[in-house]
C-alpha cells in the first residue's frame, strides 16, 4: 500500500494512511495486482466491537462514542495513529478508482476480482436478473438487517456491464447507474418540550424541537428538524395537508424518527394527549437574534431574516461556511475560533481576516497574548491565512455563501467563466434578468432559473457587493484552466441538444460531447456554434435557425463524433 485518503470533499481527502495500517480488511501488499490500483471501500465497527470500545471508554473516565459511525470516522481520522491501533475498525472494499488495467467487465466480477486479491467485501453482494430479484434481495437483507451486527440504512442497486455505466455517466454528485433503496426508519414516542428558532448563514429561520431525550435507532436523540412553518402547521410545500392536517404544539407527544439513520426528524403527533390549554405555535415575524424583519417571498416555504451581516447569528454562520473545509479551508481557524473573533469585533467580514495579522499582530492587542494562544499558535494561523490568500476561483465562488450554488455549482460557474473579473462583470451584467449576459448564465448547463436569479440577485444588492469587494481586494484569485481540448472536430464548440432523441438518451449524448471537448448549453444563443435537434424540435430550433446557428440530425451528429 502506498498511500490511503479519506473521501474528503470528492477532490482532496485527509490523509490517513498511517492510520489504514490497523484496519481489518485493508491489505498492506497485494499479490499479483495491477501495477497501479485504488480501491474504494467503507470503513466501519461492529456493533460488539462498539460496545466494548464504549466500556472501555466508560472505565477510562472518557466520554463514550454516540454511534458506531462516528466511533468509526473519529478513530480513523486521529492525528495520532497510536490512539487508532486501539480503535477495533474493520473495511469492506466494493469501488475502485484510478486502475493501470481493468479488473473485469462487470461490478459484480470485479468486486469478485477484489475479494480474490485478497480484500475483504460483502457477502451480501449479489447478482441479480430482474427488478423482482433486486427487491427479494433487499427484504432478505431487510430481514436480516438487525442480526447483521453492523449498521445499514439500505442497498445500492448498480448497473452491472461497466460499459452500460460509462455510457450512463455521472450527474453532478451521484451516479445515473446506481440508485439507493433505504430501508424504513425506526421511530419513537417522546414529549416536543419547546420550539427554537434557529437563524442560518442564508437568513433563514428554522424551528428546532427540543425533545424529552429518547433512544432511536441506538441513538440518544433530544433535538429534531422542524422544517419550516408549514410543517408544524401540518401543510406541505403545495399547501396540502400532510397529518392528516395535526400541527404541532410545545407540550405535545411526537414521533421521532432518524432519516437515513442520521438525521432527527418528527413524523407525527398524539393530539389524544395534548394538554387542554395548548395553543398553536405562532411563527416569528421578526429574527430572534438582531429583530430585523423576517420574509418570506411568494412561493417559499422559509422565511428569512433581513438583516444579513448586521445579523449576529448570519455573520458567524457565513463566516464559519466561508473557512469551511470545501471553501477556504484556513487551518487552526475554525468555528470556535470564528465565534471568539466575531465575539470580540475583530472579524465582521470576510476581509477582516485577511487583516487580522496587521491589526492584531502587533501593537496592545495581540493574538498571542489572548487566553488559549501563544506567540507560536499566534504565527502559525496569520501564515495559514496568508497562503489561503490565493485561492482557485470555484472555491471562492463556493466560499461566497450564495443560495442555491454548492460545490459543484460553483465549479459549474467557474469553468464557464474562468477568471474572476469576467464571472463578476457577467452578473452586473445579468442584473435586469434580460440580456445576453442573462441567457448566457442561464444557459450553462447544470444552472436553472432559480440558481441564476440567485446568483445575480446576491451581486445586484451594494452592500453585499462591497463586502465581497473587499474581499477580492485582499486576495489572489486563481482562474479555472479551460479543458484541454480533445482531436475532435467538436473540440471547443458549444452544443445544445433539443427534442427528443432516438437513439441515446440526452445524458448520454452531454457526456459524450463533453468527452470530446465540447460545452454543452442549455439555450441557444448567439454564442452556440451546433444544435442537435431531435424529433418535436421547437422554439430552440427556430431561434437557433433565426441566428444562422448550424443545425443538425440526431444521426448527423452521431455520424460527426464518430
Amino acid at each position: 500500500m502506498i498511500s490511503a485518503a479519506t473521501r474528503g470533499d470528492g477532490e482532496v481527502g485527509e490523509d490517513v494512511t498511517a492510520n489504514s495500517l490497523y484496519v481489518k480488511g485493508i491489505l498492506q501488499t497485494v499479490e499479483q495486482a495491477p501495477n497501479l490500483l485504488e480501491v474504494r471501500g467503507e470503513v466501519y465497527m461492529t456493533h460488539k466491537d462498539f460496545e466494548q470500545l464504549n466500556l472501555r471508554q466508560t472505565n477510562a473516565g472518557v466520554k463514550a462514542f454516540a454511534n458506531p459511525r462516528n466511533a468509526a470516522a473519529g478513530s480513523l481520522r486521529q492525528l495520532d495513529s497510536s490512539i487508532t491501533a486501539t480503535r477495533p475498525l474493520a473495511f469492506f472494499a466494493y469501488a475502485w478508482g484510478d486502475l493501470s488495467q481493468k479488473l473485469a467487465d462487470t461490478q459484480y466480477e470485479a468486486i469478485q476480482q477484489l475479494k480474490r486479491l485478497g480484500f475483504a467485501t460483502n457477502p451480501l453482494t449479489k447478482l441479480c436478473e430482474s427488478p423482482e430479484s433486486l427487491i427479494q434481495h433487499y427484504r432478505k437483507i431487510e430481514a436480516q438487517r438487525a442480526t447483521l451486527g453492523y449498521d445499514i440504512d439500505g442497498v445500492v442497486y448498480k448497473v452491472n456491464d461497466l460499459n452500460l455505466q460509462s455510457r450512463l455517466g455521472m450527474r453532478t454528485n451521484t451516479p445515473r447507474w446506481a440508485i439507493a433503496h433505504k430501508f424504513p426508519a425506526e421511530t419513537a414516542w417522546t414529549r416536543l418540550e419547546a420550539i427554537d428558532i434557529q437563524v442560518g448563514r442564508t437568513g433563514a429561520l428554522s424551528p428546532v424541537a427540543r425533545l424529552l431525550p429518547v433512544t432511536v435507532g441506538g441513538v440518544v436523540v433530544s433535538n429534531a428538524t422542524l422544517h419550516n412553518e408549514d410543517y408544524i402547521k401540518g401543510l406541505d410545500s403545495k399547501g396540502e395537508q400532510i397529518r392528516e392536517g395535526r400541527d404541532i404544539r410545545e407540550g405535545d407527544w411526537v414521533e421521532v424518527y432518524r432519516a437515513g439513520d442520521v438525521i432527527p426528524k418528527i413524523r407525527d403527533v398524539n393530539i389524544s394527549k395534548r394538554a387542554g390549554d395548548s395553543v398553536p405555535f405562532e411563527f416569528p415575524e421578526r429574527c430572534p437574534v438582531c429583530g430585523s424583519e423576517a420574509i418570506r417571498e411568494e412561493g417559499e416555504a422559509v422565511s428569512r431574516c433581513s438583516g444579513e451581516f448586521t445579523c449576529g447569528a448570519q455573520r458567524i454562520e457565513k463566516l464559519k461556511h466561508f473557512v469551511s473545509r470545501q471553501a477556504f479551508d484556513i487551518e487552526g481557524l475554525g468555528s470556535k475560533q470564528i465565534e471568539m473573533f466575531v465575539k470580540d469585533g475583530w472579524v465582521k467580514e470576510p476581509a477582516d481576516i485577511f487583516l487580522l495579522e496587521h491589526s492584531y499582530g502587533h501593537g496592545l492587542q495581540q493574538l498571542k497574548n489572548r487566553e488559549g494562544w501563544g506567540e507560536k499558535s499566534a504565527s502559525k494561523l496569520f501564515e495559514a491565512i496568508k497562503a489561503r490568500s490565493k485561492i482557485p476561483l470555484n472555491r471562492l465562488i463556493f466560499a461566497l455563501g450564495i443560495r442555491h450554488v454548492g460545490e459543484s455549482s460553483a465549479m459549474v460557474l467557474a469553468r464557464n467563466y474562468q477568471k474572476w473579473q469576467v464571472f463578476r462583470e457577467a452578473m452586473q451584467g445579468a442584473q435586469s434578468h434580460e440580456g445576453d449576459a442573462w441567457e448566457e448564465l442561464n444557459g450553462i448547463d447544470g444552472v436553472g432559473a432559480v440558481m441564476a436569479a440567485s446568483v445575480v440577485d446576491y451581486f445586484h444588492e451594494e452592500k453585499t457587493r462591497s463586502i465581497v469587494d473587499r474581499l477580492a481586494d485582499r486576495l489572489e484569485i486563481e482562474d479555472i484552466a479551460p479543458p484541454e481540448l480533445q482531436d475532435s472536430p467538436v473540440a471547443g464548440k458549444t452544443v445544445v441538444f433539443t427534442g427528443t432523441l432516438e437513439q441515446i438518451s440526452r445524458a448520454e449524448a452531454k457526456a459524450q460531447a463533453e468527452a470530446l471537448g465540447a460545452k454543452v448549453s442549455g439555450s441557444v444563443s448567439s454564442k452556440t456554434d451546433i444544435l442537435i435537434a431531435g424529433a418535436k424540435a421547437g422554439s430552440k430550433l427556430k431561434k437557433a435557425e433565426n441566428l444562422g446557428v448550424t443545425v443538425m440530425s440526431e444521426p448527423e451528429w452521431l455520424a460527426l463524433i464518430v
